[in-house]
């Protein structure tokens, strides 16, 4: 079994079932499914077969989602790239993926006109109409360009008959996810079908996913946390997605309350949004029965607050691109650990190690690495790199964690975040959660920056609530009366906002240049 055959199964089964909303209009799983067929077929006649890579500059949209399901069905490689990165960072992933195909928004055009010559190993673009005059921009290409750019549409209806799933083995290639490295070139995590399955098999079963729930997508579903939980998870059960197009909570709120969703998935800044929107009551998450936090760690004085205003449990998890991505999530059968994110999902270990690999006591930080089945096969023409992720039968995660008596996992930091204050050990989580703890203080990122005298000082970045009068002093004597003298921020900075990537993440690397560049 397989997430193509899944769906086609569903069709099968109840064709009148709601696939996806979008927009207001549902699509039914029939629908769906026939959509995917004729894509697929339509994939074929303009040369894409098993194997071959496609490139997707597509958002939350449903394009998105036939497109995924249509590349899967006839064994082509999906690599989803977020459709806002800059032209270098397409460029790179694109070339080194061997992208033989790319599927785009109709905004892209401009992009496309130049990579068309650029990338002469694309033999096609399938251009996503969603504004009018798509086809008339298509017609005024430069005819050696506008010979590769195809309408979506007319490869669809040019599809005639759906394509049947093309077979594929476990291994087989189905998504390459390109991470986005702090240092250097971003890698192509190669995640298999199985990889992809079980992840979505696992979880659904895990956080008890069943046909009848409506579960918001307002992540971006090109990455990894949406596309197995909001994306795959759903449709493996027949549940059926409620697409956003971009995050929002006053959309959110409203997708909740109109179609009276039942599972809202999200990153630690849109429940911050959510929570600090002024509108918002608690009858806006009056239908939601599991609310999800991943992508990065929650602090737990948000937690606490969203709870409260909301009247909801939060399920905070973990994961990552290369473990397809989740590997731990609270347990729902039994007690919820604020701070922690949770134990081990059915199929996947996680275990703390120390720089031999040699498993660590519970209670001490070490190293967390995954195994299951879950686990990529390896980074995409990079042997070297994928010999140091994958070390006999287990996924390195570059995150430090530490394990309770009871089996559940704390996620210290990242490795390469930790700071080094006069030979101690400072975890920028550990300082960012009593920052959060502030009734005043709405967001806070913690870096460490060179120091002539203790090596690194603690830097911290704070958005502060509207009309606040918190000062630095202020927040200093706060954090005094929590921390120890050399966790203490040496300074604080306000900023009107944090930066973060297009999945809500606090951009740490951001901070720490802005943070250097300023001395």
């Amino acid at each position: 079994m397989n997430l193509v055959k899944r769906v086609h199964h569903t069709a099968l089964e109840e064709p009148q079932k709601i696939a996806y909303h979008f927009m207001g209009k549902d699509t039914t799983y029939a629908e769906f499914d026939q959509t995917v067929g004729l894509l697929a077929a339509g994939l074929q006649k303009i040369g894409i077969g098993k194997g071959d890579h496609v490139v997707f500059l597509l958002g939350n949209t449903p394009h998105f989602l036939v497109s995924l399901y249509a590349t899967m069905r006839i064994g082509a490689t999906a690599v989803p790239v977020n459709p806002i990165y800059s032209p270098e960072e397409i460029s790179f992933i694109v070339r080194n993926s061997d992208a033989k195909a790319v599927i785009a928004l109709d905004k892209l055009l401009p992009l496309i006109r130049q990579a068309s010559a650029a990338f002469p190993a694309v033999e096609s673009y399938v251009i996503c109409e969603t504004e009018p005059g798509t086809e008339e921009e298509i017609a005024s290409l430069p005819e050696d360009v506008r010979g590769k750019v195809k309408p979506f549409t007319h490869v669809v209806a040019s599809g005639g008959v759906p394509a049947e799933a093309v077979e594929v083995d476990d291994d087989d290639t189905a998504v390459i996810l390109y991470t986005s490295g702090t240092t250097g070139n971003p890698k192509g995590a190669m995640l298999t079908h199985k990889n992809l399955y079980s992840n979505a098999r696992d979880v659904a079963d895990y956080l008890q996913f069943n046909p009848d729930d409506r579960v918001v997508a307002t992540l971006p579903v090109f990455h990894v946390f949406a596309l197995t939980v909001v994306v795959n998870a759903p449709l493996l059960r027949g549940a059926q997605i409620l697409l956003v197009p971009k995050f929002s909570p006053a959309d959110v709120f409203r997708i909740i309350r109109e179609k009276e969703a039942t599972i809202f998935a999200g990153v630690p800044t849109m429940y911050n949004f959510l929570y600090q929107y002024p509108e918002s009551n608690p009858e806006d998450f009056k239908s939601i029965k599991r609310a999800i936090s991943g992508g990065s760690s929650l602090p737990v004085a948000l937690l606490h607050n969203f709870e409260d205003k909301f009247n909801v449990s939060i399920s905070e998890g973990y994961g990552l691109s290369e473990a397809s991505p989740v590997t731990c999530f609270n347990p729902l059968d039994r007690e919820r650990v604020p701070g922690s994110i949770g134990t081990n999902i059915v199929n996947v270990e996680n275990k703390v190690v120390n720089e031999f690999g040699e498993e660590v006591p519970d209670g001490e930080v070490g190293e967390l690495i995954v195994r299951g089945p879950n686990v990529m096969k390896g980074y995409y023409k990079m042997p070297e790199e994928t010999a140091v992720a994958l070390r006999d039968g287990w996924l390195y995660t570059g995150d430090l964690a530490r394990r309770d008596e009871n089996g559940y996992f704390y996620i210290v930091d990242r490795k390469k975040d930790l700071v080094i204050v006069g030979g101690y050990n400072v975890y920028p989580r550990e300082v960012e959660e009593v920052l959060y703890a502030h009734p005043d203080v709405v967001e806070a990122a913690v870096v460490g920056v060179p120091d002539s005298n203790y090596g690194e000082a603690i830097q911290a970045y704070v958005v502060k609530k509207e009309g606040s009068a918190l000062t630095e002093h202020d927040l200093k004597a706060f954090s005094a009366e929590k921390l120890a003298k050399y966790k203490i921020p040496a300074s604080i900075e306000f900023l009107d906002e944090l930066p973060k990537n297009t999945t809500g993440k606090i951009l740490r690397r951001s901070l720490k240049d802005m943070a250097v560049n300023s001395k």
